[in-house]
């Protein structure tokens, strides 16, 4: 009795996170301005590595691997908006840096589950990785652009050596 009623709980429990996940990937694909949408990934990233967690609570790599790749997606798409709606991030760098430490917390929670996976599973969590750091070095090169030119290199003047 008691244990199909925590079987019962459980499955309520995955169906009402599903449920808020859909709902907040749904407002998230919504969203019009991209302060906003920043603002939203950061509550859809928390559910997303919610349902990862969980779903590698369960063994269920695949599902965990799925969810982080989707994670990336709604980063890229975040930033490619970001861009759009707002070009200049030395003029509007809060929306870039709430991006920035989205990314790096999506690093961490990556390269976690990349520890614990078994080693099936980690080339695709690998490729999500890259994806994600090369987004943080996309973001960091746009909120701290170089301002002076790199120093031009002068040629050397060859030794002469002197005749005997």
């Amino acid at each position: 009795m008691f244990a199909a009623l925590a079987v019962l709980l459980v499955a309520c429990s995955a169906m009402r996170g599903a449920d808020k996940l859909q709902d907040l990937q749904t407002h998230f694909d919504k969203e019009s301005h991209a302060g906003s949408k920043v603002k939203a990934l950061d509550k859809l990233a928390d559910a997303q590595f919610e349902a990862a967690g969980k779903a590698i609570q369960a063994n269920d790599y695949t599902a965990a691997g799925l969810t982080f790749e989707k994670y990336r997606d709604n980063v890229r798409a975040t930033l490619e908006f970001l861009k759009k709606q707002e070009p200049d991030a030395d003029h509007h760098p809060g929306a870039y840096r709430q991006l920035e430490l989205q990314v790096r917390r999506g690093l961490r929670e990556v390269e976690d589950v990349t520890i614990i996976a078994p080693p099936e599973f980690r080339p695709p969590l690998g490729i999500v990785h890259k994806d994600l750091l090369d987004l943080d070095d996309e973001l960091i090169h746009l909120l701290f652009p170089r301002r002076t030119k790199d120093p031009e290199k002068v040629p050397s003047v060859p030794e002469e050596k002197p005749s005997p």
